[in-house]
């Protein structure tokens, strides 16, 4: 299995030095060929451990390498868009609203795999173009040894207390950095969202290009807030060893906190140059074996007829037990996008001077 990533929070250092060179490539400063008859899978971060702990067996049953590239969601399907002329990508793993934007440009070739009967209709496309793969929640996270009490209100991060301690993801680029307006609109309205992002960039420190490498800085106690989601955040502070917890807020004191499903998705890449095993791998990541291993990094297994057991998937329920989860139309959502990214950039963020793109924490 070779990996081609940006630093995650729940990565040791001594891998994460490791693949220095590979996320240079990552980033596009050059190019890379892969080895030919390799399955390359390009993946929203936050699920290396789960890779980790499968692909080997997939690898040695098909005899394919499995070459996988990290990155924000955003920032994959852009990848795989500068790329579509010529495809280097077989699959491609991404939240929404990013993986139906894969699906309305033409990235993505349909393919109705058998493993996909069990996922609900809501949850995948009607053409067999993509599927969800893992279930998750946008969530907040913070350092629970740091801050205390935990926000409990939108209008609790506009305390002078988090000032230049705030930090949330690009939703130009990453799909918890557009759940951040998803989720805001759905609860003020559009105009009050973006009046409240504005009043809030007051105290953000910066934007970062993926959302992972915010979990470390919370651990650092390099920011107190910062969005996330509650697979990724349950484990990087389980199986990477650092204080974080996610958090879920209301509109007003009192009211219950809200949150939505913001799955991963999985589809083939249309002209994928290694498709046969891609369709391969699909089915793989998508059978029962593979889905009942999903709880162990926190996330909800796609398929009904798999369980959310264990340990860790008791962890899960306890997370979300009061939160009210809110329905998305992810078509509505498309259709907004491009204008909210506009929006974004020229009244909230506007003439701030603050990085955009960050991609790693310090040294």
């Amino acid at each position: 299995m070779t990996t081609l990533t940006e630093p995650r929070a729940s990565r040791p250092l001594a891998r994460t030095l490791r693949c220095a060179a590979a996320m240079l490539i990552t980033l596009g400063v050059a190019p890379h060929a892969f080895a030919a008859g390799e399955v390359v899978l390009y993946t929203a971060d936050g699920l290396e451990n789960l890779y980790k702990d499968v692909l080997p067996a997939f690898e040695k049953k098909e005899g394919v390498k499995v070459a996988i590239v990290t990155a924000g969601s955003g920032e994959v399907v852009n990848r795989a868009t500068v790329e579509k002329d010529s495809p280097k990508a077989d699959v491609i793993v991404t939240l929404p609203p990013f993986i139906q934007q894969a699906a309305q440009s033409g990235l993505l070739q349909p393919y109705q795999s058998a493993n996909y009967k069990n996922v609900p209709e809501i949850a995948k496309s009607t053409d067999g173009a993509w599927s969800t793969f893992v279930n998750n929640y946008f969530s907040f996270a913070i350092n629970p040894d740091k801050v205390k009490p935990d926000p409990r209100t939108f209008d609790d991060l506009l305390n002078p207390a988090y000032a230049g301690k705030v930090a949330y993801s690009n939703p130009a680029t990453a799909g918890d950095g557009m759940a951040v307006i998803i989720l805001t609109s759905s609860l003020m309205g559009e105009d009050k969202a973006f009046d409240y992002l504005k009043k809030l960039e007051q105290s953000v420190k910066f934007h970062t290009k993926g959302t992972g490498y915010l979990d470390v800085l919370l651990s650092r106690d390099e920011l107190s807030v910062a969005n996330g989601d509650l697979q990724m955040d349950l484990d990087d502070a389980a199986n990477g060893g650092l204080s974080l917890k996610p958090v879920f807020l209301s509109v007003k004191p009192g009211g219950k906190p809200t949150t939505f499903q913001l799955p991963y998705a999985i589809g083939l890449i249309k002209g994928a140059p290694n498709a046969d095993e891609g369709r391969k791998l699909i089915d793989y990541l998508m059978s029962s074996e593979v889905q009942a291993k999903v709880p162990d990094i926190f996330g909800i297994p796609a398929r009904t007829d798999v369980p959310l057991t264990g340990k860790n998937g008791e962890a899960v329920k306890q997370a979300i037990t009061g939160v009210e989860l809110i329905p998305v139309d992810w078509n509505a959502v498309m259709a907004k996008k491009a204008d909210w990214v506009t929006r974004w950039k020229s009244n909230v963020i506007a003439d701030s001077g603050k990085p955009l793109d960050v991609v790693k924490p310090k040294q």
